[in-house]
């Protein structure tokens, strides 16, 4: 397996700006190509401020939004006008902006949509084999600073999980409790995963993950890997303790 590319950018701006740039890139070359692009999106600041960014630079683009598939690695289990969910800001900001098909943005189930969080990762891993390609084109992940990715934490169960593709979260240590995730075996069938990371607070756990032998258990970030690459966009904060 090749080495993670680790690229520093001086500002999370400038982070932002880089990472929506080589995606609108990648899905023109993959559109050209004459295939439909799965993507999957990821919440937090630094992801919206790509998204914001995808929204700026979409229209000198040659990308169409409407024939991009959509996905998100994690979500909140709550109601679906929550603040707390993350597919909220990413339609305001992105979504809505750029044309994007609502039957191709695959948003996790809310309250309103399933019995409990057990019965929307159940749907949400259904949608996933009758609509995915069998691997996202680009996975998109933030990284807290304990390491988690998506909603797996270190030392949760749903880290061994390999005979799902989302699972349901009920004691996330961050709110809100509830939470649907992908599993690490849909993951990893991704051809290119970026993780993107910003702030001082974030550069502990970024050294762990990409340290030899770290153990997922403790670093769930050290878990995922890119089929064909894996990207660190990183900024002078997050990068400062490699």
């Amino acid at each position: 397996m090749t080495a993670p590319r680790i690229e520093v950018h001086d500002s999370s701006e400038a982070l932002a700006t880089a990472v929506a740039g080589e995606l609108l890139t990648r899905l023109a070359d993959a559109q050209a190509a004459g295939t439909t692009p799965q993507i999957g999106l990821t919440g937090g600041s630094i992801a919206e401020a790509v998204h914001r960014e995808l929204a700026r630079l979409s229209e000198g683009s040659e990308v169409d939004w409407s024939q991009v598939e959509i996905w998100w690695g994690d979500e909140r289990f709550v109601a679906p006008d929550s603040t707390d969910r993350n597919a909220g800001p990413a339609r305001a900001d992105f979504l809505s902006v750029v044309g994007a098909d609502p039957a191709r943005v695959h948003e996790m189930p809310s309250t309103a949509d399933a019995a409990s969080v057990e019965a929307g990762a159940a749907a949400y891993a259904d949608e996933v084999r009758r609509d995915g390609g069998g691997e996202f084109d680009v996975l998109m992940l933030g990284v807290g600073p304990d390491g988690h990715i998506a909603s797996l934490f270190p030392g949760h169960p749903q880290l061994d999980v390999d005979d799902e593709i989302a699972v349901g979260v009920t004691d996330s240590p961050k709110p809100p409790p509830e939470r649907i995730t992908l599993t690490y075996p849909a993951l990893n069938r991704s051809r290119s995963v970026w993780f993107l990371v910003s702030g001082e607070g974030k550069a502990e756990a970024v050294a762990r993950a990409l340290a030899e032998g770290t153990d997922l258990h403790d670093t769930p970030a050290a878990g995922v890997t890119g089929l064909e690459e894996t990207i660190w966009f990183l900024d002078r904060g997050s990068s400062s303790q490699l």
